[in-house]
């Protein structure tokens, strides 16, 4: 079977149609990325009226800073829990929704809502819900004991922030797995359920193996997400406090860049952010992808 090959009219449509998703890349990537590289090898001062060209040692400082390595441990802490979160409860959601026929369309459309909201809203709406004074959750918590103080306690501070960061993606989630279970014939687990396999084999041996290519594509999704869309959940509720137990990495370079005036060492710091997206994104698809069904 020949298959037909698309041709253009005109020599130069092909260069149109592609000019404007360049010249976006140009302008809001390739130039932001070169000039934070130029940036990280060099010094200001806080008015900006000398520059030293210093090369590595940006980078060597941050190295050596305790700071800066707290940030790192911070931030692994936070996306392995956003990731983990928000991906568990969408498959549940998903898994829910799938098995249901009428009201299946109504369920759908409520769960998508929370990706429309802004990220600083999201925070916002958590940080009310969890607020010591206020919060309803606070007040609940304090009936069994517990007194939740996300001010002053860096382990409640972090899992506020991990609710608001997973609450927030797990809309994106749903969709993606929801089409996956959807895509799945189901001869396969009608099969599977006459040859008598519960409902959590039937899930763990054919509908999850079926499930690896939406799984690992939405697992370096959110890995991307947490490492730099979150910035403006941590800077509506905890502003990287306290004591630095919510100072990611993508906060402690607005923290450093455009507080503290340290352009040299804010610039250095998004270039090895940068970095580390691209080595874990390229580690996984170098190991990880192997485990994937296609």
């Amino acid at each position: 079977m020949q298959t037909k090959r698309m041709t253009f009219p005109g020599r130069w449509l092909p260069f149109a149609l592609l000019a404007p998703q360049v010249v976006v890349t140009l302008i809001f990537f390739i130039w932001p990325a070169g000039q934070a590289l130029y940036q990280s090898l060099l010094r200001e001062d806080a008015f900006g009226l000398r520059t030293t060209f210093v090369g590595l040692e940006n980078f060597a400082r941050l190295f050596r800073d305790g700071a800066y390595l707290n940030s790192l441990s911070v931030t692994v802490v936070f996306a392995v829990g956003t990731t983990l979160l928000s991906m568990t409860v969408a498959l549940l959601l998903a898994s829910t929704v799938n098995r249901m026929i009428r009201s299946r369309s109504t369920y759908t459309t409520l769960l998508v809502w929370p990706y429309a909201i802004a990220p600083a809203i999201a925070g916002v709406l958590w940080w009310f819900i969890f607020n010591p004074s206020i919060g309803i959750v606070p007040y609940m918590l304090e009936m069994v004991g517990y007194r939740w103080n996300h001010r002053t306690s860096g382990s409640d501070a972090m899992l506020l922030v991990i609710f608001a960061a997973a609450w927030k993606q797990i809309s994106y989630n749903f969709l993606f797995f929801l089409a996956g279970l959807q895509s799945i014939p189901q001869s396969l687990i009608e099969a599977a359920s006459i040859d008598g396999a519960s409902p959590f084999k039937r899930f763990w041996t054919i509908i999850f193996p079926l499930l690896t290519p939406t799984t690992f594509f939405l697992m370096v999704v959110n890995v991307v997400y947490a490492m730099f869309d979150t910035f403006g959940i941590i800077h509506a509720t905890t502003q990287g406090g306290p004591a630095q137990a919510t100072n990611i990495l993508v906060y402690k370079v607005y923290a450093d860049g455009f507080v503290g005036l340290n352009l040299g060492s804010s610039a250095a710091q998004s270039v090895i952010l940068m970095a580390i997206v691209v080595l874990l994104t390229v580690v996984q698809f170098r190991f990880i992808e192997r485990r994937v069904n296609y």
